[in-house]
């Protein structure tokens, strides 16, 4: 029996993020490593990542980012819900607990996506073919709903769905990491019909969680996607089986299985980068050249060619 045909977007997310994280973003592009890019508007870099997708052809989204650095929206930079005391977004928990608490004001996220969407196009003189959320803020309570109607006003077709197979079993992954990724699902599952009503779409399956930084190998990219396609061969392990991109123009038996894998290739970000309050942890390690060198090994891309894996962009979705 025939392979069944792969589409998969690797999506180099934090575009922008700073010069080196550019530099290891475009080095994966050009070695055919990743098909997609996504772009934060706020970050250090942001121009100089805009003009590279342009020069070197980059299929290209906006990162919405609620959760690091300043606003683009200059009037909530003097005062606004989405700040702490020091005049900068929550952070990935911080922002988790002041939604909790009910601190966050939609009127202000609605005006600060906006102005996102608004600042990409200025910088691209396009839309983003797709657009997702910085640390998955878009499939968070209340979030999720100004973010579907904010793609719907501008006509923004697809998003990502942070749902991955055999998440549960990934034994590599620290407990703090799985709990965390637990409840990302979870928000996803819980925005799939808040989407589905906005028309908005997303791959059949969703990968990255499992291979972020330093959990980035063969083996473990290997395995997500292998696990991608056993639950795209199932339709009742797919929850958004009735969301899949492609399901109006083919029967799931004969159209290609569409997957997403999130990756964060580049060079350590030192000393430099970052959303206006310097660079995170994670940016300064080491963990984004492991993501690079795993993405740009032959034997990964070999593995594409023997398993009938294409790379695309969402604008080919």
């Amino acid at each position: 029996m025939p392979q069944r045909r792969v589409k998969i977007v690797i999506t180099g997310d934090d575009f922008g993020y700073c010069p080196r994280r550019n530099q290891g973003i475009v080095e994966c592009f050009l070695a055919g490593a990743i098909s997609n890019v996504s772009l934060l508007v706020n970050a250090s870099a942001a121009k100089d990542a805009a003009e590279l997708a342009k020069r070197h052809n980059i299929p290209i989204g906006l990162h919405a980012n609620l959760s690091e650095g300043l606003p683009i929206c200059e009037q909530l930079r003097k005062e606004s819900s989405l700040l702490n005391e020091d005049g900068f977004f929550h952070g990935k928990m911080g922002f988790r607990k002041a939604l909790k608490n009910g601190l966050i004001k939609m009127s202000e996220v609605a005006q600060e996506l906006r102005a996102q969407v608004q600042h990409f196009y200025t910088l691209t003189n396009q839309l983003p073919h797709h657009m997702d959320g910085h640390q998955h803020v878009h499939v968070l309570p209340e979030i999720r709903h100004v973010f579907a109607q904010v793609l719907y006003e501008f006509g923004i077709r697809y998003t990502r769905m942070p749902i991955e197979p055999g998440l549960r079993h990934c034994s590599w992954l620290e407990q703090h990491l799985m709990d965390f990724y637990m409840n990302v699902e979870q928000d996803a599952l819980n925005s799939i019909d808040v989407f589905k009503n906005h028309k908005i779409r997303w791959p059949d399956a969703y990968i990255g969680l499992s291979t972020m930084g330093k959990n980035a190998s063969l083996s473990t990219i290997q395995f997500a996607i292998e696990n991608a396609i056993s639950a795209g061969e199932s339709t009742s392990n797919i929850a958004h089986e009735d969301h899949l991109v492609s399901s109006a123009s083919s029967s799931p038996e004969h159209r290609a299985l569409t997957v997403e894998l999130m990756v964060h290739p580049g060079y350590p970000s030192i000393p430099e980068g970052g959303c206006g309050e310097g660079p995170d942890d994670f940016s300064q390690s080491l963990d984004r050249v492991q993501e690079l060198n795993i993405l740009k090994n032959p034997e990964l891309l070999k593995y594409y060619k023997r398993r009938n894996i294409q790379l695309c962009a969402f604008k080919d979705l």
